[in-house]
């Protein structure tokens, strides 16, 4: 019997409501189901009686609800004691530095209602550098985008963002409804240095050889563009400032946002993060899948 089925059983008895658990617990309702099912079939008793409206609880469900509070409470007492003497808890995470994806805003709201005793350290990267310091050890977990080499990382996809390109304002192609890659056949574009992960470079080039300056942040893409007028590429939904437009490409993967890290590693706040972050930053607006 896992303390973390416990903790899912708990959920579905005091809400006596499966979606209002999930919702509580930030996972969806199937595997919330399966998991008191197997408990269930662990215990070989019924602890829950379902109905469309929700649920109630057996006598065998309200005696296990008494004894799991009791048993999840001690475990965190422990928790509390063996965090307390192993002193601060620490996470690093990674951001690439666009600074505009309201995801990370929810997701920090989110992390720190859940971790209040966590400090939670933040590295912001430029654009040669998808994994955020990943590789090089210097954070625990990254928010970025796809993609990458993922040799030796584990990736978690979140959401996919339509792309644009960026064009100056008076740019005849901004006037456009929306483009095509091949509509920017020819234009100089935004290149990244030398070195920087070849996927991620095709990615954000179009998939095609690119001639143009060489920059390494957002905001040198976006003054390539206005001093330029090169073409740069943003996820849409992102603001652009003023005398830019961003222009559907219709013929471009939309950019996905993942959240990655190292395989194998045992920090045991990852795990929670990563679900948060899958429950928030599904979309830019929130709304979910």
């Amino acid at each position: 019997m896992e303390l973390r089925t416990l903790r899912y059983f708990v959920a579905v008895a005091e809400e006596l409501h499966f979606g209002r658990a999930a919702a509580r617990l930030h996972m969806s309702q199937p595997p919330l189901s399966r998991a008191v099912k197997r408990l269930e079939a662990g215990l070989g008793a019924t602890l829950l009686l379902r109905s469309p409206t929700g649920v109630s609880l057996t006598p065998a469900g309200a005696v296990l609800l008494d004894e799991a509070r009791g048993l999840l409470g001690r475990a965190d007492r422990v928790r509390a004691r063996v965090a307390a003497a192993a002193g601060p808890a620490v996470l690093t995470v990674g951001l690439l530095g666009d600074g505009t994806d309201l995801g990370a805003v929810r997701l920090a709201d989110a992390y720190r209602e859940r971790h209040p005793g966590t400090e939670v350290r933040v590295r912001e990267a430029d654009l040669t550098d998808p994994t955020c310091g990943l590789r090089a050890g210097r954070v625990d977990v990254a928010l970025t985008r796809a993609p990458f080499d993922e040799a030796g990382l584990r990736v978690r996809g979140l959401r996919a963002d339509p792309v644009g390109a960026v064009l100056r304002a008076d740019d005849p192609l901004a006037r456009r409804a929306r483009l095509e890659l091949a509509d920017l056949a020819g234009r100089r574009w935004f290149r990244l240095p030398d070195g920087t992960d070849p996927l991620w470079c095709a990615y954000w080039s179009g998939g095609e050889p690119r001639e143009g300056p060489v920059v390494r942040a957002v905001q040198e893409c976006r003054q390539a563009v206005l001093w330029n007028g090169t073409v740069g590429m943003t996820p849409l939904g992102h603001e652009v400032p003023g005398g830019l437009v961003a222009v559907p490409v219709a013929d471009m993967a939309p950019s996905r946002v993942v959240v990655v890290w190292n395989a194998g590693d045992p920090n045991p706040l990852i795990p929670t993060f990563v679900r948060l972050a899958a429950a928030t930053c599904r979309r830019p607006d929130g709304d979910g899948d």
